[in-house]
């Protein structure tokens, strides 16, 4: 899974989904599809956390651009 990339992994999820919820799916493949779901889900979030670390702000202070770590929880 690791070698997949945020797209795929995402693409791969949807047919997961699309499949379980057409309910046309045996119980010992929808269980197994359900776990591979769960895998890519936990597998997505990471990317996704780790790109939100790399985010950041440009700002001005002092007349110079400066970058700063986007914090989500400004504002909320």
């Amino acid at each position: 899974m690791e070698d997949m990339t945020f797209e795929q992994a995402m693409k791969r999820l949807e047919e997961i989904v699309a499949q379980l919820e057409a309910g046309e799916v045996p119980l010992d493949k929808s269980m197994a599809l359900f776990e591979e779901g769960t895998k890519l889900s936990a597998y997505l979030s990471g990317l996704l956390d780790r790109a939100e670390q790399k985010v950041t702000m440009v700002t001005t202070q002092n007349g110079e651009e400066v970058e700063l770590p986007f914090d989500t929880q400004e504002g909320e």
